[in-house]
């Protein structure tokens, strides 16, 4: 008997490192794992399938409403991104088409579920990205290494802390390591720049995912600076090392790191980010207790229990 196929599709390119490849990469894994077989694609390939899952409400319609046309009674589920709870919902009607077309809406942290419309809540459920336990490297000496993981796109405000460097006492000892690929001219451009006027900062562009599991594991903090997250993996991943993260105080981050963490700045605040910065630096009680409150969400992030999510929703699926 032939296992049941599972396409999964997603805008993000073959070869890239965009969340959204890296997320059906591991799901994909986990199904493959459960008995099933699954196929990437980045949009349906025509195909009939035993269920579709689709990353990108707004990006993946065509392809979720033309799948749904030919195979009205095969499930379909649709993940949503950040983009698509906190932007695009309420400008693009493809977004709510593709949420009523889906058997199922992932969201990837608790608090996504109230941002979507009520009729929809009873269809959604919540699947933590997960990221294996990895032994954090020792730190580099006597730098206060701080890293920054992600493209540069405007979604990510991506030179916060860069910024935020311009005010800091020259005894400080903290350096921003920056990874990520420019999406921009524009962007490139800032990059550049605070490259070549703030020493404390190093840009080194897109670089593997192994290498910059490598900085993140060896850094003191990692920033996450975004006006909008679905569920940033690299949260997951920065708790799974153990990483203390210092975290844009939205929604996306809230449902990862818990609403009372000690470690949000409001967004856009450059001032605020330098403040809980230097704090991290200067006072050890607050920098164990932000080790200690991540590493309280540690069992979130299993591997073990996202396998288990998707097994679960599929069972009810196919």
């Amino acid at each position: 008997m032939s296992k049941p196929l599972i396409q999964i599709i997603t805008p993000a390119q073959r070869g890239s490192l965009h969340g959204n490849r890296m997320t059906a990469l591991r799901w994909a894994g986990f199904i493959e794992q459960l008995g099933y077989s699954a196929h990437i694609h980045e949009e349906w390939s025509a195909e009939p399938v035993d269920c579709l899952i689709a990353l990108h409400a707004k990006r993946s319609h065509a392809s979720i409403k033309k799948f749904k046309q030919t195979f009205p009674l095969t499930p379909v589920v649709l993940i949503m991104t950040g983009t698509d709870i906190y932007r695009d919902q309420g400008e693009f009607a493809q977004v709510i088409e593709s949420m009523q077309l889906a058997n199922e809406i992932v969201v990837l942290q608790q608090d996504a579920v109230q941002d979507l419309p009520a009729q929809f809540h009873k269809k959604t459920r919540v699947i933590y990205q997960s990221h294996k336990a990895t032994q954090r490297q020792s730190a580099l000496q006597p730098d206060f290494e701080v890293c920054v993981i992600g493209h540069l796109r405007p979604e990510k405000d991506p030179f916060r802390a860069a910024r935020a460097l311009q005010g800091l006492a020259k005894e400080s000892n903290i350096k921003v390591i920056h990874l990520g690929k420019s999406m921009s001219e524009e962007m490139t451009a800032q990059a550049e720049f605070f490259n070549a006027n703030e020493p404390r900062y190093h840009w080194y562009g897109e670089v593997s995912h192994s290498v910059a599991m490598q900085y993140l594991s060896r850094s003191r903090l990692m920033v996450i600076s975004s006006l909008m997250e679905g569920g940033a993996h690299v949260v997951s991943e920065a708790i799974a090392i153990g990483v203390p993260v210092i975290a844009s105080n939205i929604a996306g981050n809230r449902g990862l790191l818990g609403a009372d963490y000690s470690g949000y700045y409001e967004v856009g605040d450059t001032a605020a980010l330098q403040q809980v910065l230097q704090k991290a630096e200067e006072q050890p009680h607050f920098y164990d207790q932000l080790v200690k409150e991540v590493s309280a969400r540690s069992s979130l992030i299993q591997p073990e229990r996202e396998m288990q999510s998707i097994g679960e929703l599929l069972r009810t699926l196919v």
